[in-house]
């Protein structure tokens, strides 16, 4: 017989815990991340059990072990709070339609494109934020920026993307690397050389050229969180990297030089931003990017 009862109405902050603690299973951490007791955890715990009907935590002497039905509750958990988040952020968005927060990843210029926009638009809050590489996508859609300069790849469903400039993609190697002053080279030339490696499968496709046109894998290299842990790898003789040409290192890595790749498509820089935003400041820094971005820019060697 189907459950008649009113459905909980669920307390936002009982819900984050609940999400805290099922990443730390243990409710001393759980407890310092959130800034609270552990006595005070507990107690928020138990009265979304009760908001539920349901028990989702069993502690254990190795720590917390969810429940199958905190199992359950956990990714529609981690969903309502995405849900408030943009809610909040939307109507926030819509309440201020003069602010914009704009993004961009490592070693892509954007200033000339801000300018041009605080210029045009002197009233309104124009906002910048650096992105982590894998950030762009997820930070859009959370409303967290507005639009982001970035490169390809990344999923682009629910984004418009326009494309600013092709950027050619290059051998990166330390200066003593038997490769190091050539003035091209082919994949052929680097079949055996490791390459470090991403959690982002499409982000190793395209910057591993993994698979390679012959089918061959790229030996795997050192796993690395950030892109620019790529340059520590590659010094101290790890691996070597795909990379843009504007990797932007020249100055700080004088130790690494960088070789032009024949036969390969080029990077791709793009701006991106919500598919159905119409917010008039999302529309002009778009125009102004495209007039002023649109040039990759020149990189000594």
């Amino acid at each position: 017989m189907p459950d008649t009862s009113p459905p909980a109405d669920l307390d936002l902050f009982l819900v984050r815990c609940f999400t805290v603690l099922a990443e730390h299973r243990h409710f001393g951490r759980a407890a310092a991340a959130l800034h609270v007791t552990q006595s005070s955890l507990s107690r928020q715990i138990s009265r979304l059990e009760q908001q539920l009907g349901a028990r989702l935590i069993d502690r254990t002497p190795q720590g917390s072990r969810l429940t199958e039905a905190g199992e359950v509750f956990l990714p529609l958990a981690a969903a309502v709070l995405r849900s408030a988040q943009q809610a909040t952020a939307r109507t926030r968005a819509a309440a201020q339609p003069s602010r914009i927060t704009i993004g961009h990843t490592a070693n892509l210029i954007i200033t000339p494109a801000v300018r041009e926009l605080r210029f045009r638009h002197p009233d309104a809050d124009v906002h910048t934020m650096h992105l982590a590489w894998d950030e762009p996508r997820a930070a859009l859609l959370d409303h967290r920026v507005d639009a982001a300069v970035v490169r390809l790849p990344f999923p682009t469903d629910q984004l418009r993307v326009t494309v600013l400039y092709d950027e050619q993609r290059v051998l990166l190697v330390p200066r003593d690397h038997r490769l190091a002053g050539k003035e091209s080279i082919t994949l052929d030339d680097v079949a055996d050389e490791p390459v470090p490696r991403g959690h982002d499968p499409a982000w190793d496709a395209f910057w591993r050229i993994d698979p390679r046109p012959d089918g061959r894998r790229a030996p795997d290299g050192p796993l690395i969180e950030a892109f620019e842990d790529k340059f520590e790898i590659v010094a101290s003789g790890q691996a070597v990297a795909i990379v843009p040409a504007g990797a932007g290192f020249e100055g700080v890595r004088p130790d690494l030089t960088t070789v032009p790749i024949e036969g390969v498509e080029p990077s791709r820089v793009v701006l991106a931003t919500r598919a159905t935003d119409r917010n008039r400041l999302v529309v002009a820094f778009r125009k102004y990017a495209e007039a002023h971005l649109s040039k990759a820019p020149t990189t000594a060697q």
